[in-house]
């Protein structure tokens, strides 16, 4: 069960670390954009985010194990997608470059698909915590897309 904290707190800490350099850009840039009508309201995000580090933070807590990361590389993926993550806040808020945070997004959603289909041969549960957060990146992905197409860069 400790691999299982050490991870959630793990998530948390590169989500916190990512909304520093999310913040000044949230306030000034960000809402200057043309959105999608799908874009959900700023109180949603942190409560997906914090569903979404709790699930990743027990999945690959329920894998944790020495010969299970490096015979499958999950714990690979799993940091390779952590980074993906903390890199889209930088390039898309912090440089204010969607362009590079949908390179960055498209990335993120193939490490995390690989994650979850390599995972799903291991241990199911520890695959589906994931569902979640390939949700999220489907719609962020479009979002990110959409600003993309619909404001001059």
């Amino acid at each position: 069960i400790i691999y299982i904290f050490v991870a959630i707190a793990i998530c948390f800490g590169i989500g916190y670390s990512a909304q520093i350099f999310q913040a000044h850009s949230l306030a000034t840039w960000y809402p200057t954009l043309d959105k999608s009508v799908l874009t959900p309201p700023n109180e949603a995000f942190p409560i997906a985010w914090g569903i979404i580090y709790i699930c990743s933070g027990i999945s690959i807590g329920l894998v944790w194990d020495k010969q299970t990361m490096l015979d499958t590389g999950l714990g690979w993926l799993f940091f390779l997608q952590l980074i993906f993550n903390f890199a889209w806040s930088v390039l898309f808020f912090y440089l204010q470059d969607p362009l590079s945070g949908l390179i960055d997004i498209a990335l993120l959603d193939l490490t995390v698909i690989f994650y979850t289909l390599t995972c799903y041969r291991i241990n199911r549960f520890a695959s589906l915590l994931f569902i979640p957060y390939l949700i999220w990146l489907t719609l962020a992905t479009y979002l990110n897309l959409y600003i993309v197409i619909n404001n001059p860069i």
